[in-house]
This record gives structure tokens, C-alpha cells and sequence, in this order.
């Protein structure tokens, strides 16, 4: 049985004050929350993420807009505020809102939010310098991102801690051998509820790559929803996740092989300490006639104490034959043989078990090509370990 609707959501949306493109996308994402409620434990997809119970006690505020900025827009790349929909160029009035229905929170986030951003590369164009977005405070807000084909981008998105809870709908666009580089931080947010869907197509030869860093929140939720719809699209997705206290991080992926000859790779690496939650779901479909697909997934977690919590879940649906799909889950502590080897050399224990952390997280951040952004994720990653580290009470 599907949670009820907040009232809020009785009013989201009035389809004679849209554009004509608009009111239709909007009617059918109400439609959706209406039919489908807000998510519960009791729906397979949400069994490890009880939305409903977190978002009780913030039902009052959820209808509020999110705050965003940019700090700089290079040049080659146009930037529209999406809180005037009217004066929408083509190019928004074509894709956005087209994704966000699928599901609850991108529809309400699409139903909601009066504010956002859309950036556009043009064809053929590399933009060498990262545009940094960032997103604060509570409420629902928008996004969409559009590389036209040949074109080049790095992204580097910022979730800040602030708000009692936000909801970050995020379209991206990978046009024909396009590729972007999507970055993500996520800081520790102990008292907010955060969720963000990000739904991803790419195009012939394209390539989404995505690099992620979570350090929980009181619930926080990523969905990737990606389509590799044309021959040879790619995607790339490595993840971390470094939860102390009571913090909570729910990664959930779902990449979808519509056409053949296309490769996703995903690397999660996941540590929790204290009474911290750390969740993975990967689901790869590959559809009929997409043959010679090439996918695989990891996910790895550590446990650092007795009450902290792994789930992961890996999962593969394949209708098509001639294909290369492979998955891995495991959860545990460090490797005993390991830890023995090092202290027998010499090695305090404590420092041992340090080496060897860091030494399974840096997997799923040593591929990353880009030094700098590389840096950045592995500071992040030092600056949440002591957290981690420590105990609950």
C-alpha cells in the first residue's frame, strides 16, 4: 500500500498559468505522486530508506523552493535560471521535465520546485573549466545539464548541509560522443533528510562518468537512473561513502542497456562506523537486441563497529544473449591475513588497521584521472574517517 500524498501536493500545479510545453510534464508528475505516494520501507526499491517516516515531522515545509548558485560560468556554456519557464529556449523546453515523472520524488521535485538551473554546451565545444554548483537550504529544486553532441564538461556538484530536508532533481543530456564528468560531494548532515534523482541519457558513443562522495545525512538518498540508448554509449560511476555517528547514505543505481555494444563500470566502496547505515542498490537491465553490452558492478563495505550496517544489493536483468555482465557484493571487516602481515612486521595494530582502510577506499579513487578532483575526493575522504572511526555511545 502506497504512503498518502501531503497535502501540499493537492495544489502543486496549475496547467492554464504554463507554457504549453510545460503543463502537460507537471499534470503527469502530480499524477504520479498522486498514485504512487511518498516512498516507505514497505516498497522493495525503499525497503533500507523509509522516506515517509523522516519526512513526518517536516511535512509543514516541503513545499519550498531549494536555493542554488553557480559560482562561475565559463565561457562556451549558457546558463538559464529555470524560474522563468516562459522565456525557456528550445533547448530547456525540449528535454527538461522529460525524465522526472518515472518516479515520486524527481515528479515532486518537478511538481514543487519554482527555481533551478540549466546549462547548455554547444556542439563540439570542450570547456576545460570545472562549473561548480552548489545546492542549500530545504525545499525541491531543479536541474538540467545538456551537452550537445562532441561537446565536453566537468561538474562539479556540491550538497551542502543546510535545511531540514531537500529534494535536487537533476536531467542530464550526454549528446553523441559528448562526455561529462559528473562530481558530487555530499557533506555530513546529521539533522537534514536529503534526497537527489539524477536521471542520465546518453547518446551514441557518449560517456557519463561520475565520481561520488557521501558522508550521510540523517536519511540521505542518490538515485542514478541511467540510459545508454544508443550504440557505444558508456557510463562510469565510483562512489564512496564514509558514515560515523547515526548518519545514514543510500547510493541506488539503475543503468539501463538499451542498445548493444554499449559498457557501464561501477565501483562503490563503502565504510560505517558507529551506528552509521551505509546502503547500495545496483540494478543493470539489458534489454532485448542490446547485444555485446559489457557491464560489472562492485560493491565493497567495512564494518568499524558492531551496530553500523551494510546493505547491499547488487542485481542484474538480462533479456538480450551475446553479453558480458558481472556483479560482486561483499561486507565485512578488514582482511585478518593482512592485518596479521603488517603487524608482524612491526606495525601498531591501530596504524595497521588505518593502512588498510585507506588502502580499500582508495580504489574507488585512484581512477579517477583528473589530479586535482582526485585530491579533493581523498581529502574529503580523510576529513570523515576520524568520524567514522569513533564509536557510537
Amino acid at each position: 500500500m502506497n504512503a498518502p500524498v501531503p497535502n501540499i501536493f493537492a495544489d502543486a500545479v496549475d496547467a492554464r498559468s504554463l507554457p504549453d510545453w510545460l503543463g502537460q510534464r507537471r499534470a503527469d508528475a502530480v499524477a504520479t505522486l498522486r498514485a504512487r505516494g511518498v516512498p516507505h520501507r514497505r516498497i522493495e526499491e525503499w525497503k533500507y530508506t523509509d522516506l515517509k517516516t523522516a519526512l513526518e515531522p517536516a511535512n509543514d515545509a516541503i513545499a519550498a523552493t531549494a536555493a542554488w548558485s553557480i559560482d562561475k560560468v565559463p565561457k562556451g556554456v549558457t546558463l538559464f535560471d529555470l524560474a522563468d519557464l516562459s522565456t525557456a529556449p528550445e533547448w530547456v523546453q525540449k528535454h527538461f521535465g522529460r525524465a522526472a515523472a518515472a518516479e515520486s520524488m524527481p515528479a515532486a521535485s518537478l511538481a514543487l520546485a519554482r527555481g533551478g538551473f540549466a546549462l547548455h554546451v554547444a556542439r563540439n565545444t570542450f570547456i576545460s573549466d570545472a562549473v561548480q554548483a552548489s545546492f542549500s537550504s530545504g525545499g525541491h529544486v531543479r536541474a538540467l545539464i545538456v551537452l550537445e553532441d562532441g561537446a565536453e564538461l566537468t561538474l562539479i556538484e556540491n550538497q551542502s548541509a543546510e535545511g531540514a530536508f531537500r529534494n535536487t532533481g537533476i536531467e542530464i543530456v550526454v549528446g553523441a560522443k559528448a562526455r561529462l564528468t559528473h562530481v558530487r560531494f555530499a557533506q555530513a548532515a546529521a539533522k537534514a533528510v536529503q534526497i537527489e534523482d539524477v536521471a542520465v541519457r546518453v547518446a551514441r558513443g557518449g560517456l557519463y562518468r561520475a565520481h561520488l562522495f557521501n558522508a550521510g545525512a540523517e536519511l540521505s538518498r542518490l538515485t542514478l537512473r541511467i540510459t545508454l540508448k544508443d550504440l557505444g554509449a558508456n557510463a562510469e560511476l565510483s562512489g564512496v561513502s564514509v558514515l560515523g555517528g547515526q548518519l545514514h547514505a543510500d547510493v541506488t543505481t539503475h543503468v539501463y542497456h538499451a542498445a548493444g555494444e554499449t559498457q557501464s563500470v561501477q565501483l562503490f566502496k563503502h565504510v560505517a562506523g558507529g551506528k552509521s547505515r551505509a546502503v547500495y542498490q545496483g540494478k543493470i537491465t539489458v534489454a532485448k537486441g542490446a547485444d555485446k553490452s559489457d557491464s560489472r558492478q562492485t560493491a565493497k563495505a567495512l564494518l568499524l563497529g558492531e551496530r553500523a550496517e551494510a546493505d547491499l544489493k547488487p542485481e542484474l536483468e538480462i533479456f538480450a544473449d551475446d553479453v558480458k555482465c558481472a556483479h560482486g557484493a561483499a561486507v565485512g571487516d578488514l582482511e585478518t591475513d593482512s592485518l596479521f602481515y603488517l603487524r608482524a612486521r612491526g606495525i601498531p595494530e591501530q596504524e595497521a588497521r588505518n593502512m588498510l582502510l585507506r588502502a580499500f577506499l582508495r580504489e574507488a579513487v585512484d581512477g579517477i584521472e583528473n589530479e586535482v578532483i582526485r585530491d579533493t575526493i581523498w581529502q574529503s575522504v580523510e576529513d570523515a574517517l576520524p568520524r567514522a572511526m569513533v564509536s557510537a555511545l
